[in-house]
């Protein structure tokens, strides 16, 4: 099956375009407000993007720095949106996206530190609880088929530099793990905060911020309530 690809602005970034696939594959608002998260100092040289979809996450950083973001997609089909979007935006001379299992990293940066690294990855474990799509790609996209929570941690531990910063996005019923593996990686859990879609509905995703070799201590931020945001996607993907 033929599947149409569309362009699209890159959800409330219109000076952003970003290609997808109608009906099939689409970034979510958790890369946007994973982005979002970020916090960029002229000091930030280089930035790793892991699990990168269409590379939405590397497409809005790269309004807030002039770092070099490489960015890492295994499946093709979703790389290659990815790919055309960042050349679409002539943003090729500053993001470097890869089609490549996050598994296999070394053999594509070597030794190469990172001052960030940020992670929209498969939230649901594979276990008989969980329905996994029919589809592969929407499998692997959303289920630890191919890399889980643990393996995250152990890799952006690797590659980021000394007092380089963490970013996950992630399910809130996981962030017991969350915080067990970050103090497993040296990558203490300095800043949550939880997301909201409506202010009567409990969180249900958490941003995390980690930093190498830090010290102890957790700074739990406001809620954020992202009901607004939720109705504007809702007229957005009417329109894809």
């Amino acid at each position: 099956m033929i599947k149409e690809q569309v362009l699209n602005d890159l959800f409330d970034y219109p000076n952003l375009k970003i290609y997808q696939i109608k009906g099939y594959f689409k970034f979510s608002l958790d890369s946007i407000l994973l982005a979002e998260f970020v916090k960029i100092t002229k000091n930030t040289k280089e930035i790793l993007d892991l699990c990168s979809g269409n590379a939405p996450v590397p497409m809005i950083l790269s309004t807030k720095t002039n770092a070099h973001i490489d960015a890492f997609e295994l499946q093709k089909t979703i790389f290659e949106l990815g790919e055309k979007s960042i050349k679409y935006n002539k943003l090729d001379n500053q993001i470097k996206i890869y089609n490549v299992d996050i598994c296999e990293i070394d053999e594509y940066i070597n030794n190469k530190k990172y001052d960030i690294i940020t992670c929209n990855p498969p939230y649901f474990k594979v276990d008989n609880n969980n329905f996994i799509n029919e589809c592969d790609e929407l499998a692997i996209a959303r289920h630890e088929i191919k890399v889980n929570l643990e393996e995250i941690f152990k890799i952006a531990s690797s590659h980021l530099d000394d007092k380089g910063e963490f970013y996950l996005v992630h399910r809130v019923s996981r962030l017991d793990e969350i915080i067990i593996y970050a103090n497993k990686y040296n990558l203490n859990v300095k800043n949550i905060e939880m997301i909201q879609t409506k202010k009567e509905n409990k969180p249900y995703i958490v941003l995390v911020r980690c930093i190498k070799n830090s010290k102890f201590g957790i700074k739990i931020n406001n809620i954020k309530n992202i009901e607004n945001r939720i109705t504007y996607q809702n007229m957005f993907e009417e329109d894809l």
